[in-house]
């Protein structure tokens, strides 16, 4: 059945048609026109007229016909408008779903039940009316009669989520009726009736914190987006509410200075207008607000994103915190999870639906696992990026995304904005980030990242400096103060620099004081804020030391738990930090207004109840993440390390640590697996303490071979670690799984016949466990391939292959059938069977096509490209090389994209393909990749031969032979000896592919 989505975003999807959503603008706002006036015939020539003025009668007919034809081809003749002549109508068909359709329908069958006095089948109508309601009718469009249907829907939604919360309220169901008075909010933010109505409903659930963040939520919408304070009604409920009576909390005490309006930024705010124009033309990028703490950054994305949402952009706003703790991605999460995303996501394809999980579970996700014990994944994180990329652009609408102190982004969250915008040139998606420029240019991960995103040119800079004279002075009176004279003015911006937040929190420092500091004692912008806060009540004191202690933004539940006060208190304190504007609602809860004001809060408290804070605050977390704590694991390590109980921060370090490999974000799981180790240093020594090591140095591996490769010194030294705790602690898995790892590692290294040795070990080992008898004998296939040993090979090769199944996974991050096929496919080149080796190679890539592993399918393309090559079949190779290269690029692989480069310089020859040769050889040289080394340089040998270098030749064959003898890499020596031995005839005409394909005696 084919679905049309009018109400919050505009797309046709059909399941099966994957290409159903690629429908003009055009085509879908005519089919719109038509459905909103179903069962009304409508004129061809007016719809011609209305939808294409600016063409003639003719032309405007001709575009009609064409965006019909379109139309019928996507929802087929059942689902088409009907044709009569000179008209059309749209009728309901069974084989169409339009959601305007279904939420009419069903709203019109709750309120036929309402009538009846039927409960039951009201609430099931209506909440299927509601659930189908997503959005706004066809958001960023303003033609007249899409603004008068859009008004009537939403009217009829906001109706019915009233009718609704009523209904169950009555009913006892105050808990469903409250999120559908929350539903109502989405719906009208900016009708003070529903504010109330959820208060009342949070307020007879006995939630009055709850309420308080309603009753804040409200006015700061309505200050922000009609510059007034909530209404008498409003304001004595939330008194009532809190328990105060008028004379107790005189008016002035509860308005609110209006929020300082943007002034003296006009060439700001105009380029950033110009690139958000630019992104609704089809133009995506980042564009960087860039200056000095409190110059006013935050205060020009806001502007940005409200100019955004007036065009029907999706907005979604996060921010990065500078303490750590800090968790990968959370940005990416913070935006994914905001309601028009969610509603998008679960019309997405189920393989990215899957990866977006993995970063945002549903409340049905299984909990995440722990890391894999393959120790390379990396492919996994480009399907990863691309899935959670999917997710933003799923909406079908201009995305902009806001992002606040990009100074402290996390490195995985800036790849994945560099991948975002690679993803497609043409996606309506604009990233506006705000950054202290000293700060960010200490980072070098932002700088990479910003660096590569300019040389693209997506990257729009808009620094921001200090206002002027005069613009401090007209920001000081939009603040409502008294006026001042020139001379108070001089002394204002003398006092402040031009800095928009030290004008503000100059007037706003005491009552009495005026916007030049008068009656506050002056000083700088600390003692400012410290003033402020030393003018709160105990409480409030208490609960701003509390919540900076956490460093991030927190909710009232947390809060409770963590703090000594009662809940009426902590209430009254956290309305207390609003009114002084020194917290901020925020996501479900609340932050404060600047990190300059968290700073000086967490300062205000004195090292011992830091620590008394900090462990309250782990404490809390747990309790209220029960059963999820993956989800603040790096929150809880953070607090129960300043709270001095290493611990608990080690086990909560280490679960962070996974659940950062579990996203691909390997950097940031390797930082978090070092700090385990540094707490490990200052326990006692003992088994408890290498149980803990073993478990960390494991989890190591996977995160140090996709960084630096499997030659990698780092990963070589954890695994000897691994291998000699698994031997303290008597754990053979331990030990079985370190040796495979090792037999990679000094294999890639050019240790050939120590790599055999170690898995000869393994091969022992693994007597007394089966589950990793096929990965030893795999490795022991390998090192006797090296060694020269082909037959001996293809024995372990073969048991190697019968030890596999399907939920098996390979250590080394290939999946065994395919690398064993594949590999052993120049065993039986090597033994002359030509036969064998093809048809190993073909069940290799048949294999790796098959499997669903992009990794697997590298290495079967990387064997089966040398495999062509010695046997002179360059058409095979130039195909299996060329798909090769696209994979190596698509999913960031190495090692096996260097094979492809020097193959491809084989290939090609002469000078070009010589430097192409050298290329690669220097980038295996780097990695410390010397396995295959006489082989690679065999090649290079053969091109020089080709173009008469022949004393060139005979050195690069020269150093061959001495890598073959240091480390014993013996499979390809005698091709070596062979063009070494008939260097001399080269010189006369005989090419090296004629010396290659003479027959080489058997090893």
């Amino acid at each position: 059945m084919v679905t049309v989505y009018l109400l919050g975003e505009q797309r046709v999807s059909d399941p099966e048609d994957v290409k159903a959503g690629t429908v003009s603008s055009r085509a879908i706002a005519l089919l719109a026109y038509l459905v909103l006036h179903a069962g009304l015939a409508q004129s061809r020539t007016r719809l011609a007229g209305l939808f294409w003025p600016e063409s003639s009668e003719q032309q405007a007919r001709t575009n009609l016909r064409r965006e019909l034809h379109n139309l019928r081809g996507l929802l087929g003749s059942d689902g088409a408008p009907t044709a009569d002549g000179p008209t059309l109508t749209w009728t309901d068909s069974p084989s169409c779903r339009v959601d305007v359709d279904t939420f009419r329908n069903e709203r019109a069958a709750a309120l036929a039940a309402l009538a009846d006095s039927d409960t039951q089948a009201f609430l099931e109508h209506a909440d299927r009316a509601i659930d189908t309601y997503r959005g706004d009718l066809m958001p960023g469009a303003y033609e007249d009669w899409v603004l008068d249907h859009r008004d009537v829907l939403r009217r009829e939604c906001v109706e019915l989520c009233e009718a609704t919360v009523r209904v169950l309220r009555e009913s006892g169901e105050v808990e469903t009726a409250t999120a559908c008075a929350r539903r109502r909010i989405q719906l009208d933010p900016l009708a003070e009736v529903g504010y109330r109505t959820l208060m009342d409903l949070q307020a007879a659930s006995g939630d009055r914190a709850a309420a308080m963040t309603t009753y804040h939520r409200c006015a700061a919408v309505l200050e922000t987006e009609l510059g007034v304070a909530p209404g008498a009604a409003t304001t004595r409920l939330f008194d009532n509410l809190l328990g105060e009576q008028p004379a107790a909390a005189p008016r002035h005490e509860r308005v609110r200075a209006a929020v300082p309006v943007l002034i003296g930024r006009e060439r700001e705010r105009g380029e950033l207008q110009r690139r958000w124009r630019q992104t609704l033309d089809g133009s995506q990028g980042l564009v960087l607000v860039s200056g000095d703490a409190g110059v006013g950054k935050t205060r020009l994305t806001t502007e940005l994103a409200e100019i955004a949402r007036a065009d029907g952009a999706v907005v979604a706003t996060a921010r990065c915190f500078g303490l750590p703790g800090r968790v990968a991605l959370a940005p990416v999460a913070e935006w994914l999870r905001g309601p028009e995303f969610r509603s998008a996501i679960g019309s997405l394809d189920p393989l990215w639906r899957a990866e977006v999980e993995r970063l945002v579970p549903s409340a049905e996700s299984a909990p995440r696992p722990a890391t894999s014990r393959a120790m390379v994944d990396a492919w996994q994180r480009h399907r990863f990026f691309e899935g959670t990329a999917r997710a933003v652009l799923s909406p079908g609408r201009p995305v902009l995304l806001v992002l606040d102190d990009l100074q402290w982004c996390d490195a995985e969250t800036t790849a994945w904005l560099a991948f975002l915008l690679s993803l497609d040139a043409h996606q309506r998606v604009l990233v506006a980030a705000t950054a202290r420029t000293d700060e960010a240019q200490s980072r070098r991960d932002v700088n990479d990242a910003l660096r590569a995103l300019r040389s693209a040119r997506l990257v729009t800079d808009v620094e921001v400096d200090p206002l002027t004279a005069d613009g401090t002075a007209e920001l000081a009176r939009s603040l409502g103060g008294p006026v001042l004279d020139p001379a108070e003015e001089a002394v204002l911006y003398a006092a402040t620099a031009g800095y928009p937040l030290y004008v503000v929190e100059a007037a706003r420092m005491v009552p009495g004081a005026d916007a030049t500091g008068r009656g506050g004692g002056g000083g700088d912008l600390g003692e400012v804020l410290a003033r402020r806060l030393e003018q709160c009540s105990e409480p409030a004191r208490d609960v701003a030391g509390l919540a900076a202690a956490l460093g991030t933004d927190f909710d009232l539940d947390l809060l409770s738990e963590a703090s000594d006060l009662d809940t009426d208190s902590l209430v009254q304190a956290v309305d207390e930090l609003w009114r002084r504007r020194i917290v901020r609602p925020a996501g479900t809860g609340y932050d404060f207004v600047h990190d300059l004001v968290r700073e000086a809060a967490y300062r205000s408290v004195g090292p011992p109840r830091r620590w008394l804070l900090h462990r309250r605050l782990a404490q809390g977390l747990e309790l209220l993440h029960a059963g999820r704590t993956d989800d603040v694991a790096a929150q809880l390590a953070e607090q129960y390390r300043r709270g001095g109980r290493p611990d608990r921060a080690l086990h909560y370090l280490q679960r962070a640590a996974e659940v950062a490999a579990g996203v691909f974000a390997n950097a940031d799981a390797l930082r978090l697996f070092r700090d385990c180790l540094d707490l490990l240093e200052v326990m006692p020594v003992g088994r408890n303490r290498d149980a803990h090591e073993v478990d960390v140095r494991l989890g190591m591996s996977a995160p140090l071979t996709t960084l630096y490769g499997y030659s990698a010194p780092p990963l070589e030294r954890t695994l000897d670690r691994t291998m000699e705790l698994g031997q303290r602690l008597r754990r053979p898995k331990v030990v079985l799984g370190a040796l495979i790892g090792l037999f990679a590692v000094h294999f890639v290294q050019g240790h050939t016949a120590q790599a055999h040795g170690l898995g000869l070990r393994a091969l022992e080992l693994s007597a007394a466990d089966p589950e990793f008898e096929g990965q030893a004998h795999f490795a022991v296939a390998g090192g006797a391939l090296g060694l020269g040993r082909p037959r001996e090979a293809i024995e372990h090769f073969d048991i190697a292959q019968r030890s596999f199944s399907d939920d098996y996974s390979f250590i080394l991050g290939t999946r065994l059938e395919v690398h064993c096929h594949a590999w052993e496919s120049h065993a039986y080149w090597m033994i002359g069977d030509a036969q064998a080796a093809e048809q190993a190679c073909v069940d290799a890539l048949a294999l790796g096509r098959t499997c669903g592993h992009p990794y697997s399918l590298a290495v079967a393309l990387g064997y089966a490209s040398v495999l062509h090559q010695v046997r002179g079949d360059d058409s095979a190779l130039l195909a299996s090389l060329t798909e090769l290269r696209q994979l190596c690029e698509r999913y960031h692989f190495a090692y096996y994209s260097q094979w492809s480069q020097i193959l491809e310089g084989r290939l090609l020859g002469g000078e070009p393909g010589i430097a192409k040769i050298r290329d690669g050889l220097a980038a295996l040289r780097r990695q410390r990749a010397f396995a295959r080394m006489p082989y690679w340089l065999s090649l290079l040998a053969e091109v020089q031969i080709d173009i008469g270098s022949t004393a060139a030749a005979r050195a690069t064959l020269d150093a061959a032979l001495i890598a073959a003898e240091q480390h014993d890499d013996r499979w390809w020596l005698p091709q070596v000896l062979k063009l070494r031995a008939e260097a001399g005839p080269f010189a006369g005409g005989v090419s090296a592919r004629t010396v290659r394909e003479r027959p080489i005696p058997t090893v």
